[in-house]
């Protein structure tokens, strides 16, 4: 059974007074996601009948609409994902490393999606490959999987990226594997120091080259000495790398890449009411040893915070760097198995073939049997007559 209540619920309830509200100012990639998540697995797309082969039972299952910010439609694609990620594991400790950057550049970043969120892909990519590459640290080449978030646990708009790394890497003339001490990768102080030089010129670039726009609170900052002094502002500031400890072993990291790669702003699972306008929703505070509380917002505020993570049409949430670079991956990746002396590589291979027989074999509700397509169900805008089961 299904979450008791949904995302979709509270758009199909107060979407439109939100769209009449913000109707000057919402873009069309923000429709076309309140759109679809409204849609998702209703008669609006369409579906299919499923029939039991063991006791006769049918029901309908709808399409769903498969853009990738719906809380419901990332399970297949979780599982196709894994699948394809699971043998390209190493057999070697694997760590995770957060680069998170300070709310004044968070600002720009929402203003200037595209640009930005490329900035900190590359600049988090380029720390972890530039301080790995020094012999006084690693001495490796690495290989990076990177995954952008852009919100906090109240659906803030928070932006990092969150790096899954394994630990080590072929020496810098690709003749051995250099592994990382255990329990330890690179050291985040020296990791936060170039993360940030490199990100803030990264975004120095990007406004002498004309790539980025401001408005309302930020207009000043078209002016290039604010902007300057803007920087200047950031780079006083502290910025936050954090290296969490490694994980346990590839089954471990599979597990981990599974919950985080088609992650959305906010589970279904999170929610608890919608009346009188408000919705409310679990959420964990980290400075209270991750204590769970529950927020109340107005469903308008709600739908805001939610839109504010909605990713430009095209744009690359999960990057691949050094040896995970598409690219020639698969002899980079025989390379480091041949210098582990570990061909067969020892992964649990059954977790992401696992998810994907949830997903494709549907099982009846009523028995437990298999469940077979036997019919189509048109959209709800093509149908000119009642629908009729045609089994032929």
């Amino acid at each position: 059974m299904g979450p008791a209540l949904e995302v979709a619920e509270v758009f199909r309830r107060h979407g439109e007074a939100f769209r009449q509200v913000h109707a000057g100012h919402l873009g069309g990639v923000e429709r076309r996601v309140m759109s679809a998540i409204t849609a998702c697995r209703t008669a609006a797309l369409g579906g299919h009948v499923e029939q039991c082969d063991d006791c006769g039972a049918t029901r309908i299952a709808y399409n769903s609409c498969r853009n990738r910010h719906c809380p419901k439609c990332q399970g297949l694609a979780r599982a196709q994902w894994l699948a394809e990620r699971q043998a390209e594991l190493l057999p070697v400790q694997y760590f995770h490393v957060v680069f998170t950057v300070p709310a004044p550049a968070g600002e720009i970043a929402f203003q200037n999606k595209a640009v930005v969120y490329a900035i900190l892909f590359r600049s988090a990519a380029e720390t972890l490959a530039t301080i790995a590459a020094d012999p006084k640290h690693l001495g490796a080449q690495l290989g990076v999987t990177a995954v952008l978030h852009t919100w906090g646990q109240t659906l803030q708009h928070h932006p990092h990226v969150h790096c899954v790394v394994p630990g080590g890497g072929p020496s810098l003339d690709s003749t051995r594997w250099i592994a990382c001490r255990p329990g330890f990768f690179l050291p985040v102080r020296v990791l936060s120091r170039l993360f940030r030089r490199l990100f803030l010129q990264g975004l120095e670039n990007a406004f002498n080259a004309g790539k980025l726009g401001f408005f309302g609170n930020l207009a000043g900052l078209a002016d290039p000495a604010a902007f300057i002094s803007r920087l200047d502002q950031l780079r006083q500031i502290d910025w936050v790398v954090y290296a969490k400890p490694p994980f346990g072993g590839p089954k471990q990291v599979l597990a981990y890449l599974g919950r985080y790669t088609h992650r959305v702003a906010i589970a279904n699972s999170r929610l608890i009411s919608l009346s009188d306008g408000k919705v409310s929703f679990s959420w964990k505070d980290y400075r209270q040893n991750s204590k769970t509380k529950v927020m109340t917002l107005n469903a308008e505020e709600f739908i805001r915070r939610f839109l504010l993570h909605s990713l430009p049409d095209g744009f690359h949430r999960i990057r691949h760097y050094g040896f995970f670079t598409n690219g020639g991956r698969t002899d980079r990746l025989e390379l480091c198995r041949q210098l582990l002396a570990a061909q067969n590589v020892a992964t649990d291979r059954e977790v992401a073939a696992d998810l994907m027989v949830k997903r494709d074999v549907p099982v009846c509700p009523d028995c437990g049997g298999l469940m077979r397509r036997v019919g189509i169900v048109p959209r709800a805008c093509e149908r000119q007559e009642p629908f009729r089961c045609d089994t032929s």
